[in-house]
């Protein structure tokens, strides 16, 4: 492919640095094994880079790789369920065990655990949708290891994508498990989408990977964007590694015999895609422009309006508000809206941005971010857990800021 960076309103010299910080601080010290940056302004592509192999001992990355996206899946559920409310079918006030009736019997923690039965007590409110989008909603994670909430989904390994439970399995489990705080009392990093993406299913009647398909994929034109890699494109998916302490980057999943290679019992609207940079550029072309693509329209521009404005009580902030030992997102100076961290200060935040830019990232360390002020767009693949081991994400931003014209 050929880029224009000028023509697309960057200094190609100043861009040039990103893949120079890429190879000196990242792949020549070994931290990552490859990378691969878009970025775009107004929808062109200004810079498009692949560095590394995808696969140990194997070819460089091409721009068709495939990664595991991770939570950069979440904001796809958040547009699922939006098409669903822009139709009438649910809405953002419309409480939870409504369309999920496991939900209806839900109590906040209140002690015991450890082979103790829980003690709970009543919800302040019922959990709405709203709380499910963004992540008001009491639930948790696993790994958040922060009391017996979170131990209780260890014990039942009610997140397993290859366990025993499907989506209907996952939401009965929890339904048996208490809330860790009441509904719109604080925000946590939390299976909400998930939950998010069994509400699809069921108001839709249709499988959560079909909607995705049917609705969104296909009309896109994101072809390669799937929960289970087809076996005529396996050879494309890239190794996964995570960071073990005290013995670095270990493989986490090889590409030619991984679990994303095989169709999940559990399919998660909170973080089992798996895509491309060139897919998922698409999907922020969609959400930079309104909700539509070439044409092709999947939520309304006011709609979208109303996605990225921050939900948080109060206006606050994630500083604020959450209880969370690990989010994709920073702190200060950032709201959180229907799916997406969402930039409200950004003085706060201490990085180059805009008010109003809204982003995600994925536990394997890809990211993503939409500036509807400047107009720029940013999709980054690599696959190395935790995400939050190195600060190349808020490196990322400072470069490409800097290379505006």
């Amino acid at each position: 492919m050929n880029f224009s960076a000028r023509s697309a309103g960057f200094d190609a010299v100043r861009l040039a640095r990103i893949d120079d910080l890429i190879k000196d601080r990242y792949l020549d010290t070994g931290k990552l094994a490859n990378a691969q940056v878009l970025v775009a302004r107004d929808g062109q592509i200004a810079h498009f880079s692949s560095q590394g192999p995808a696969r140990e001992g194997g070819k460089l990355l091409a721009e068709d790789a495939l990664f595991r996206i991770a939570s950069m899946t979440k904001p796809v559920t958040s547009i699922a369920f939006i098409m669903l409310l822009e139709e009438g079918k649910v809405a953002l006030d419309t409480p939870v065990h409504h369309v999920l009736p496991e939900f209806k019997e839900l109590g906040v923690y209140n002690g015991g655990g450890g082979g103790v039965p829980f003690l709970t007590g009543p919800l302040g409110r019922p959990m709405l949708m709203l709380d499910l989008l963004r992540h008001t909603s009491g639930l948790t994670y696993s790994f958040q290891n922060r009391g017996n909430v979170d131990a209780a989904y260890r014990e039942g390994k009610i997140e397993n994508w290859h366990g025993n439970l499907d989506l209907d399995g996952f939401v009965a489990a929890l339904g048996r498990i208490p809330l860790e705080f009441s509904p719109g009392e604080a925000w946590n990093y939390s299976v909400s989408t998930d939950v998010l993406g069994a509400i699809v299913q069921r108001v839709s009647g249709q499988p959560l990977e079909m909607f995705f398909h049917d609705r969104i994929f296909a009309p896109l034109g994101m072809v390669d964007t799937f929960f289970t890699v087809p076996a005529d494109k396996t050879d494309r998916l890239t190794d996964c590694y995570t960071l073990v302490p005290g013995k670095g980057r270990v493989m986490y999943d090889r590409g030619a015999e991984s679990a994303w290679s095989r169709a999940p019992k559990l399919v998660s609207g909170g973080g089992g895609l798996v895509s491309t940079s060139l897919d998922y550029h698409r999907f922020c072309r969609m959400l930079l422009d309104g909700g539509e693509l070439d044409g092709v329209r999947i939520v309304s521009r006011k709609t979208i309006d109303l996605m990225t404005l921050n939900h948080l009580p109060d206006g606050g902030d994630l500083a604020g508000w959450s209880k969370s030992l690990f989010s994709e997102a920073a702190m200060a100076g950032v709201g959180f809206g229907l799916g997406f961290a969402v930039n409200k200060d950004v003085a706060k935040t201490m990085i180059p941005g805009s008010v109003g830019e809204f982003y995600w990232g994925g536990m394997f360390s890809t990211a993503f971010f939409v500036d509807p002020v400047e107009r720029v767009t940013m999709v980054f693949m690599t696959q190395l857990s935790p995400s939050s081991a190195y600060p190349i994400r808020r490196e990322l931003k400072t470069l490409i800021y800097s290379a505006l014209l």
